[in-house]
């Protein structure tokens, strides 16, 4: 993907994380997936969201979980 996944302004949502192009907070899609929805219901819920943009998340959430993540 060639353009950001994700941005952050202080006019769009007060700053909050939201998908590159769209109001849609990040963390929406991870509450959805919290209580059992799938990503399915979230990108019809959110259409401005495309499918792409919120497997990307979930891929940089993963990595960030990962790199963070230290051996027992």
């Amino acid at each position: 993907m060639g353009q950001p996944i994700i941005h952050s302004n202080p006019r769009i949502q007060g700053g909050v994380p939201v998908f590159f192009g769209t109001r849609v907070p990040v963390k929406n899609l991870f509450d959805y997936l919290e209580s059992g929805d799938s990503l399915d219901e979230f990108l019809e819920d959110f259409p401005s969201v495309s499918r792409e943009q919120a497997i990307a998340a979930l891929e940089l959430a993963r990595e960030a979980l990962a790199a963070d993540a230290h051996p027992a």
